[in-house]
């Protein structure tokens, strides 16, 4: 199979991821439009009934009021009188009845508040990686229950200067399943990391090729580490390495298909060449010290 008819294939599987997200969404589109339209006629049926009511007894109350003026009755059980009584009302009183009457919005503005304080203190104390890592594929030994993180600090700088060190790894467990990938929100992860410049350094096994074209998506490693055992192409392969025992997950759960690859920089959908270039040359480091460290054996 040539290279065209590769690409062919990779994008006919990502319409397909896609295509089930699309189709999942629109029945979704249309079961909230069937429910929207039934509220909608109840609360119509509902009005048509009050106003009947309302009009009724306006009618009502028209005839009583023309039954008094003409002499018919002298008085009406309907029609009353009333003299409004002139209510004094002390500052708390009034602050205690400004807030009831519009308890719904000071709620509401209560709510937003709280949220826009929420995300502002998020922002403003969550801690900046050093280096973010993505692992796609579809591995939760790896992924959720090693310690990659702290095996890849060992190699990372105080990038941002704070005085820590902290490596994010981004789990994105793509099965190729395209029900279970949905499911998961991998579509929607995997296009927001691969249209991003924030990580390069990623972690994947053979099913990396149902989404991007691996020539195209990363540094040839065979130029940059000639002679290495583990480097096919743009791959170094993780199994036959201390990896597994270094992260601590089972040897096992490191299969053939398994390796580490760097991201070439390029333009993408949500940031420029020159900002991948950024964090290629500021993690550029961090993944030789990697290589050289799972090449020792």
């Amino acid at each position: 199979m040539n290279k065209n008819e590769q690409q062919d294939d990779k994008l006919h599987i990502s319409k397909s991821v896609f295509q089930t997200s699309r189709e999942m969404q629109e029945k979704a589109q249309e079961e909230a439009r069937k429910r929207n339209e039934e509220i909608q006629r109840r609360y119509a049926e509902k009005q048509k009934k009050a106003q009947e009511a309302h009009d009724k007894r306006l009618e009502e109350e028209r005839l009583e009021l023309l039954r008094l003026k003409t002499g018919v009755i002298e008085d009406s059980e309907l029609i009353h009188e009333e003299v409004p009584e002139e209510i004094h009302q002390t500052f708390w009183q009034k602050i205690g009845s400004f807030i009831y009457l519009n308890k719904w919005w000071l709620g509401m503005g209560a709510v937003f508040t709280a949220i826009a304080v929420f995300l502002v203190v998020s922002l403003a104390t969550k801690p900046r990686p050093d280096m973010v890592v993505l692992i796609v594929g579809n591995n939760q030994s790896l992924g959720e229950e090693s310690h990659l993180d702290k095996y890849l600090e060992q190699f990372t700088p105080d990038n941002n200067k704070n005085g820590k060190i902290l490596v994010s790894v981004y789990y994105i467990p793509y099965s190729g399943n395209e029900r279970a990938d949905f499911a998961n929100s991998v579509p929607q992860k995997l296009s927001a990391e691969l249209q991003s410049a924030e990580s390069v350094i990623l972690i994947g096994n053979e099913l990396i090729g149902d989404v991007v074209t691996p020539e195209d998506t990363f540094t040839d490693l065979s130029t940059r580490y000639p002679g290495n055992k583990h480097v096919n192409r743009y791959k170094f392969m993780l199994a036959d390495t201390d990896f597994a025992e270094k992260v601590g997950v089972p040897a096992e759960d490191i299969t053939k298909d398994w390796f580490i690859a760097v991201r070439k920089p390029q333009a993408l959908i949500y940031s420029d060449e020159d900002d991948m270039q950024k964090t290629f040359d500021k993690d550029i480091d961090v993944f030789d010290a990697i290589i050289n460290d799972l090449s020792q054996n």
